[in-house]
């Protein structure tokens, strides 16, 4: 053989060396391929886990925070509970306490009107008039009252809110200067009069 020639028998000894090296070539390819493959999936995989964590991060969380709402409720019923809140309206008690405070108050004159029960507004609540098993229900009560000082109504309003199952608001409240000359039943001179609107608020069982 010259030299710069190549032959047939020179092609068929090499061509398994050639065949091999496209076979080996191929194969090189193919783990290449395969490795880079095992990776994105890898990396998916990672990716996935790593979301599944956040998940259960979140979802923990949330049960953290409402255990802690529901822990909140329980307490917040607990106390309404204890003051005597959650109950059907004491329409006879309320009366008998406001006739005891009037007695131990001295108090010139009370007169006073409740009107019929019914659901508080919803947006005067931050959850609603309902809650859970239980709403919010309101008696609106005209008090008037004929006063020698300020204090006299500040007193009453407290031992109201002191001795009443019931959570007193005051809605509106006016107080004028009785002109002179205007005796009392008593003989007493009032020298101020109130007129207020109140709010008695219980929690009951929905029926």
């Amino acid at each position: 053989m010259s030299a710069g020639t190549f032959s047939k028998a020179d092609f068929r000894r090499i061509q398994w060396s050639v065949a091999i090296l496209a076979i080996l070539a191929l194969l090189g390819a193919a783990v290449v391929f395969g490795a880079l493959q095992l990776t994105k999936a890898a990396r998916a995989e990672a990716l996935k886990v790593e979301a599944e964590r956040g998940d259960i991060r979140n979802k923990l969380a949330r049960a953290r925070d409402e255990e802690q709402e529901i822990r909140a409720r329980i307490a917040r019923y607990q106390e309404l509970v204890e003051r005597g809140y959650v109950t059907e309206e004491q329409r006879l008690e309320w009366i008998e306490r406001i006739a005891q405070i009037k007695a131990a108050r001295k108090l010139i004159d009370v007169q006073y009107e409740l009107m019929p029960q019914k659901q508080v507004a919803a947006e005067l609540l931050p959850e609603g008039a309902a809650g859970g098993g239980f709403e919010f229900m309101s008696s609106t009560m005209k008090l008037q009252m004929q006063l020698l000082h300020e204090d006299d109504l500040l007193g009453f309003l407290a031992d109201l809110r002191a001795r009443v199952r019931a959570l007193i608001v005051v809605r509106q409240c006016t107080v004028e200067r009785i002109p002179r000359g205007a005796a009392s039943e008593r003989g007493v001179q009032p020298q101020l009069k109130a007129d207020c609107d109140l709010d008695w608020i219980t929690l009951r069982e929905k029926k």
